[in-house]
């Protein structure tokens, strides 16, 4: 989708770093990395004083209203990398009625079912493969209650990455109701739908116990 100036035009990007989330040492950007040397998570790291120099306020307001708009402080650094299904602005719902109902106090819903994948986790996920992409990935696997593995799905087979999505058997029902809306049964057929719409490319499976797992054929 290259429908706006966010996803045609280069920006300049301003990462400098990885940085591991515990010990805070420094990896090189743009490389293959799994986890930092202390096994945990490596945070993006940017050079914020420049992109106060580079961007003005004006000029992002000017900007069509997606994800894409903030391409200064997101670290895909060619719109020939990104992967986008169209991540648009999602809207803050206030609910008074609700919130009289409950006792006083100001509630207010952000309505990310309006992403294409219906959930919050397609803003981690498309940026997840398009850097995949850019660091030419062919193959991204990861484990789901549902609605993390149903926005992997898409994205990768819409570029051609091929994706396995385990999805474990322990997971209580009544949790995965909460989370999607979905009976256990319902979050597998999801999984599947997604998988198919992204020209079926991904591969569920489903945990059957620690020692085991086994491709969902259906």
């Amino acid at each position: 989708m290259k429908d706006n100036d966010n996803l045609a035009i280069e920006r300049q990007t301003f990462v400098t770093h990885l940085e591991c989330a515990m010990e805070g040492d420094h990896y090189p950007a743009d490389q293959i990395h799994n986890l930092s040397k202390a096994g945990k998570p490596l945070l993006v790291r940017y050079d914020l004083a420049g992109v106060k120099k580079a961007l003005t306020k004006e000029a992002l307001s000017d900007r069509p209203a997606d994800m894409w708009r903030y391409r200064e402080m997101l670290p895909v650094r060619k719109v020939s990398d990104i992967v986008s299904l169209g991540e648009v602005t999602t809207p803050l719902i206030r609910l008074p009625k609700l919130g009289k109902k409950l006792g006083g106090g100001e509630i207010i819903v952000k309505d990310e079912g309006r992403l294409p994948t219906g959930s919050f986790k397609a803003r981690g996920l498309v940026m997840a493969v398009s850097m995949g992409k850019a660091l030419g990935i062919r193959h991204m696997a990861m484990p789901t209650n549902g609605n993390a593995g149903a926005a992997l799905a898409p994205y990768a087979t819409s570029y051609g990455i091929r994706t396995t999505i385990f999805c474990p058997a322990d997971t209580p029902e009544d949790r995965a109701a909460v989370r999607h809306g979905l009976s256990r049964q319902r979050t597998d057929r999801r999984l599947r739908q997604d998988r198919r719409r992204g020209q079926g490319k991904s591969r569920l499976v489903r945990y059957l116990d620690p020692e085991r797992a086994v491709p969902d054929r259906r």
